[in-house]
């Protein structure tokens, strides 16, 4: 038989729509009935979903071999939203066929008396996310549970195995490889950039010669231009590019349906308030992020699945695989930030293999214009970019160790052979294992005299138990990777919830002051514990913002920026105020190279100013700053300040910097690193979350929420008491591991001042240079949410733009 046949009543449901089997669709079906497990790299639109889903609705047509009951199928998506739109997708074919399938979702949002039956009586293919998995895992009917399982399906694995959620499903697929040996595991992705290290992750025991690589048909070329001002210019500052909202209303009336990307939720509120301010045709246009509520964002998902909202305002709660197949037009509103992102975005405009994507970029200033352009070039070329794989995180072990116990007791040997089969731990030692182990069962050396923390036992027999019944029922109200920072629920006296705020927004707020939020200006009645109670507002109010990750500018874009800025024969194609922008730095100082850190100094409104344009995205130059500004003060320079964007990074002090490459020496990373990180809040930040994950400091009790602030209050307790006597903590080293990676990005900060050591070039200038201008516009706006200033920013600009574009025939001088 041939391994990619399909069954007849799959065959005649194809013919029925005029559609045809893709050759990448046969691959996945010949992949699984010859055993082995699978990668499928394809682009948005490829029916890559139908091709993970094709082995178990084949499963299903065989004549006399269908399965019995018992759960078949896992499917795992990084998004709930993606489940529940997948189960809509799935359903169809299911019943068109007339296949004896029954499809569920499995989320936080799933009721719980489903949960039990789920449990017990499981459907055939079941939808969850990461931490839903892991919490089934943790109930002790779960080896029965899993026993019949035959395939893990892992869609966008892209989108999160490289992280803590990725961390947590590799151990999940470990624990049911133990409970149905040989089960297939398949991966689903259009913008992986390292394919083989993919197939690692996704391998049994790391071995990625067990996946095979199926690689999608190639699909149609996406058209993407970038939108630019008809009578303007690009603005020198500012990321909101609020300056294209006429014309973005004009291409949401040129369009059916338009989908409308920003990179935070601040963004979303802002341009969807700018939108409604222009809709005089009143258009059905909406908004979603991940702050709104449940309700919020399920009721405007179906309009879109309807046809019924001509625009949606998002963010990157849509990245990923929703498909509405009547978007016709993506817009991404600031920069990208990386090619495979805004390869991602783009796809869901016509969500279909054979139908170019159409998509526009509005940068929001001038170096926005060039990493969207940069970014349109990597896509034309089909290059991605995306994460490096890390260890796995100590404190999602913990949290896997607490979840195993919960589901019956285990044995120390054997269950640190299961943990060190999955990729991220493959090289976990016995001693850090026994660390791990000794926290969850004692809290630590500096804890264990705490009951409240002795949370497993072990036996005579060297067997690991719950200490206590109660502490699986803690364990899973409070299990999951994704941290909140501390929130304040927003809802009318009649209880309709809109969503959240972060606290620290709405600690500020007393009643009578007015927000907008979910599209809405409200007015605040009364402030609870963990509440705001709200009605409709006549009059407008603040947009809060969001203390969430900033998206850094990927290092493959960024080195594309760079190789464009000394692209002189491509300026001809930029704006002319863009062109002339390059030509006059050009001519007045130079422009940063490939493998060179250019450096500018010069003087300012009395001030010294230097400029280093690294491109090293805006977490590694927040962290240059703050250590170069501890070398000025020790070297008597009387540093005041500096401001960051993803490209360059501007100190001021009173006096000049002469020698910036014995500032950037690397040993700069070592003690003065240290030093900096443990005396500022980056590492309590970082020990808050490893704490929660880790199950230290519980959110929740039975009946009870903490507030985000008795949260902060709990672990910066335990973190000062760790710091005194227990350094050496496991869930400090967790906390450095991230405060290292993702609050300092410390690696691409160690590659700029290895790289760059011996071509630091310094050129001193009379006044502020052309390319320094997008920086220097922010001093005093940085901690303002992008957008909040960007009116403020214009004015301010075209005066700093004035002296900086001023021509003279001075020579500048070069170190």
């Amino acid at each position: 038989m041939d391994p990619a046949a399909l069954p007849s009543r799959i065959e005649r449901w194809f013919d029925g729509r005029g559609w045809r089997v893709r050759r990448h669709q046969s691959e996945m079906l010949a992949a699984a009935r010859q055993d082995r497990h699978a990668l499928l790299v394809a682009d948005t639109g490829a029916g890559k979903t139908l091709a993970g889903f094709l082995p178990t609705l084949a499963d299903f047509a065989e004549p006399g071999s269908e399965p019995g009951e018992g759960l078949h199928t896992l499917y795992i998506s990084p998004l709930k939203a993606l489940a529940h739109d997948v189960q809509r997708n799935l359903l169809a074919p299911v019943e068109e066929m007339g296949l004896a399938v029954r499809v569920e979702t499995r989320s936080g949002d799933t009721p719980s008396d489903r949960k039990a039956r789920q449990r017990t009586r499981p459907p055939h293919v079941l939808l969850t996310t990461p931490e839903s998995l892991a919490l089934l895992l943790s109930y002790p009917e779960s080896a029965e549970l899993f026993a019949t399982v035959k395939r893990v399906v892992i869609d966008e694995v892209h989108a999160f195995a490289a992280g803590k959620r990725g961390d947590l499903l590799a151990l999940a697929l470990t624990r049911i490889e133990g409970l149905a040996p040989g089960f297939q595991r398949v991966g689903l992705s259009a913008t992986v950039a390292d394919p083989e290290a993919f197939r690692g992750w996704l391998a049994p025991g790391g071995e990625s010669a067990q996946v095979a690589l199926v690689e999608g048909e190639p699909g149609a070329a996406p058209d993407v231009a970038i939108l630019l001002p008809e009578e303007e210019r690009i603005p020198w500052g500012g990321h909101a590019a609020a300056w294209a909202v006429p014309q973005l209303y004009q291409a949401i009336r040129d369009h059916r349906t338009t989908l409308i990307f920003t990179n935070t939720r601040f963004l979303a509120e802002y341009i969807f308030q700018l939108l409604w301010d222009v809709n005089d045709e009143k258009l059905p246009i909406g908004i979603h992020h991940g702050s709104l509520s449940k309700e919020a964002r399920r009721k405007v998902e179906g309009a879109m699945a309807r046809g019924e909202l001509r625009a949606l305002v998002c963010t990157a709660s849509l990245d990923l695989g929703v498909d509405w197949g009547d978007i016709d037009l993506v817009v991404q509103m600031g920069a990208p930030k990386g090619s495979s992102r805004l390869l991602q975005r783009i796809g869901r405009a016509n969500h279909r293999l054979d139908c170019p994507s159409k998509a526009l970029l509005a940068p929001g200033n001038r170096f926005e214009f060039l990493e969207a352009t940069a970014a349109v070039q990597a896509v034309n070329e089909g290059r991605r970019d995306g994460e490096d794989f890390r260890p796995g995180s100590l404190d999602v072990l913990a949290q896997h160790v607490m979840g195993r116990a919960c589901a019956g007791p285990f044995g120390e040997a054997e269950l640190l052979a299961e943990v060190q089969a999955a990729a991220p731990y493959a090289a976990l030692d016995r001693a850090t294992w026994e660390r791990v182990l000794n926290f969850v069962a004692t809290g630590g050396y500096a804890l264990k005299a705490y009951d409240r923390f002795r949370r497993i036992v072990r036996d005579r027999a060297g067997v690991w138990r719950l200490s206590h019944p109660e502490h699986a029922a803690r364990y899973r109200l409070n299990a999951g990777i994704i941290v909140d920072s501390e929130m304040l629920d927003v809802r009318f006296r009649n209880g309709r919830s809109l969503g959240r705020v972060e606290e620290s927004f709405g600690a500020g707020l007393s009643p009578g002051d007015t927000f907008r939020f979910a599209g809405m200006d409200l007015e605040v009645e009364t402030v609870r514990d963990l509440e705001l109670i709200v009605r409709a507002a006549r009059r407008a109010g603040a947009i809060p913002s969001y203390s969430g990750a900033r998206l850094p500018i990927s290092a493959h874009l960024a080195d594309r920026v760079r190789a464009l800025l000394v692209d002189r024969a491509a300026w001809a194609a930029f704006p002319d105020d863009v062109r002339e922008w390059l030509e006059m730095q050009d001519w007045r100082s130079r422009l940063p190279g490939p493998g060179e850190l250019l450096v500018e100094s010069f003087p300012w409104h009395g001030r010294e100013y230097s400029v280093f344009y690294t491109f090293a995205g805006w977490n590694a130059n927040q962290s240059l700053g703050m250590l170069l500004t501890r070398r000025m003060n020790d070297a008597g320079l009387g540093p005041l300040g500096f401001v960051a964007n993803d490209y360059a990074l501007a100190v001021w002090g009173l006096r000049p910097i002469r020698d910036p490459k014995a500032m950037l020496s690397p040993e700069i990373l070592t003690h003065e690193f240290v030093e900096w990180v443990e005396n500022s809040h980056l590492l309590r930040r970082a020990f808050r979350e490893v704490a929660v994950i880790g199950g230290l400091v519980e959110r929740q009790h039975p009946g009870k929420k903490k507030s985000g602030r008795q949260v902060t209050f709990s672990t910066d307790l335990i973190y000062d008491v760790l710091r005194r006597h227990e350094p050496d903590h496991v869930l400090l080293e967790a906390a450095w591991a991230d405060a290292r990676v993702r609050m300092t990005d410390v690696g691409r900060l160690a590659e700029l001042l290895e790289s760059s050591a011996e071509r630091v070039v310094h050129i001193e200038l009379e006044r502020v240079s052309p390319l320094a201008v997008p920086v220097l516009v922010m001093i005093g706006r940085e901690s303002l949410p992008a957008g909040a200033a960007d009116d403020e920013l214009l004015l301010e600009a075209e005066t700093l733009a004035g002296e900086a574009m001023r021509a003279d025939e001075s020579v500048p001088e070069v170190d």
